[in-house]
């Protein structure tokens, strides 16, 4: 199976569609686990205030997003070069997106990593200036002195609003998943592409549990501290193909200098 990237060429085809390109979800696990975010299941936007997501300009969500500042947020960069930044828009504070609660703000400013080319070859990470303040609490950020929080077997938790299996249905309320790090090693086996400088991974050996399609921009987080936005992998939850994450620790310093922490 090719690389199923969770990233803006599938997403800009389904928006021209006028489809909504949502994170996705994985097979159910043993026990009879509904199949959320692949393995996860609903989760409250109370107790994850800081977790937003992106919509087009006709209201579609189609990756997800982690509020870093009253008036800025992280996304994956091939979320934030999507669409058009006059055409893009935060939502934060809203369980269910069919709802209406919750703040949505546009965006005035759209940074990327320098060195951004393709989700496969890392530096996938956006800042999203925003023209309105967002009145919830913010993700701290995972900085150069948080290595512990990247040991492998660290268990962290995935978030987003995205389809509920690999090419799926969508699910509508937040949902998140308890997923183990991934030691270097075993990701660059898996592949070939991996750099542990600006990416980590996340899974286990035997899949289920995982980000999907439409997850990408969002969190990755270890209690309240933001350590990873999800970026790419192949396929949903498969076996030997741990999430791939982007590794925020090595932009912490690029991302406080674009945000008013």
């Amino acid at each position: 199976m090719s690389t199923k990237l969770r990233r803006a060429a599938a997403m800009a085809a389904a928006l021209l569609a006028g489809a909504m390109f949502v994170p996705a979800a994985s097979a159910a696990q043993s026990g009879g686990t509904q199949p959320y975010i692949v393995g996860g299941g609903e989760v409250s936007i109370a107790d994850h205030p800081y977790a937003a997501y992106l919509v087009d300009r006709r209201g579609n969500q189609f990756c997800g997003a982690v509020i870093v500042a009253p008036d800025a947020a992280l996304t994956a960069a091939h979320c934030a070069l999507a669409v058009r930044r006059s055409e893009l828009g935060v939502v934060a504070g809203r369980q269910d997106k069919r709802g209406s609660g919750g703040t949505e703000a546009g965006v005035r400013r759209v940074w990327t990593a320098p060195d951004y080319e393709e989700p496969s070859s890392g530096n996938d990470i956006a800042v999203l200036s925003l023209d309105d303040q967002v009145p919830y609490r913010a993700a701290r950020m995972a900085g150069t002195d948080d290595r512990s929080l990247y040991a492998p077997g660290t268990m962290a938790t995935v978030l987003g609003w995205g389809r509920t299996s690999d090419g799926g249905p969508k699910a509508d309320s937040l949902r998140g998943a308890q997923v183990p790090l991934v030691d270097d090693k075993t990701c660059a086996g898996a592949y070939g592409s991996y750099d542990p400088r600006t990416m980590v991974c996340a899974g286990y050996p035997e899949g289920g549990v995982d980000a999907c399609q439409g997850d990408s921009g969002g969190p990755l987080m270890v209690g309240d501290t933001l350590i990873g936005i999800v970026s790419w992998g192949q396929g949903c939850a498969e076996a030997g193909k741990p999430g791939v994450y982007t590794r925020v620790s090595s932009f912490f310093e690029d991302v406080s200098r674009n945000v008013e922490m």
